[in-house]
C-alpha cells in the first residue's frame, strides 16, 4: 500500500483495517506488515494467494482517527476540510465539497451559493484561517472563484 501522506510508521502498528473498493467495505485482520522503500506490504488474514490479493488492488484503507498519522502545524485531514463553510471578507461564498490532488498541489472543490462548483488551490496565498472546530475556511481572494 502507498500512504497519501508519505508516512508509514503509524500504519505498521495497525492490527486491522477496513478496505473500501467499488463502494463496498470489508474489515480485514492484519497478520504482518513489511516496510518497503516507498510503500508498505501488508499480509491480511485469509488472503493467502496472489489471486486473492489482486482482488484487493486499488482498495482504499479506512482507519480510525486515533490510528492516523499525527498532523503538523498547518496540516489537515481531507475529511476535516470537507463541508467547511467558505467565507470571503466575512460573507459566506460556499462550502468545500472535496479536496483533490492537482499537478501543483491540492485543490479544494467549492460549491458556491448559486450551486456552481469551482476549484481553488489550497495554498496560503488563497486561504487564511482554517478553523475545523468552527467549520470555517477563510478565502482571501474571491476572484479565484470566477
Amino acid at each position: 500500500m502507498r500512504s497519501l501522506s508519505g508516512e508509514y510508521g503509524h500504519l505498521e502498528r495497525l492490527k486491522s483495517v477496513v478496505l473500501r473498493r467499488e463502494n463496498k467495505e470489508k474489515s480485514y485482520e492484519i497478520e504482518e506488515t513489511v516496510a518497503l522503500s516507498n510503500s508498505l506490504a501488508v499480509k491480511f488474514a485469509g488472503v493467502d494467494t496472489p489471486e486473492k490479493a489482486r482482488l484487493l488492488s486499488g482498495a482504499e484503507f479506512i482507519i480510525a482517527r486515533c490510528d492516523a498519522a499525527p498532523l503538523k502545524a498547518g496540516e489537515f485531514y481531507v475529511e476535516d476540510l470537507r463541508s467547511l463553510e467558505v467565507f470571503c471578507a466575512g460573507e459566506k461564498v460556499g462550502d468545500i465539497l472535496d479536496v483533490v490532488e492537482g499537478g501543483g498541489g491540492s485543490l479544494v472543490e467549492i460549491r458556491l451559493l448559486n450551486g456552481e462548483r469551482r476549484f481553488a488551490p489550497f495554498r496560503n496565498e488563497f486561504f487564511g484561517v482554517i478553523d475545523v472546530e468552527r467549520n470555517t475556511a477563510e478565502l482571501l481572494h474571491e476572484w479565484i472563484l470566477a
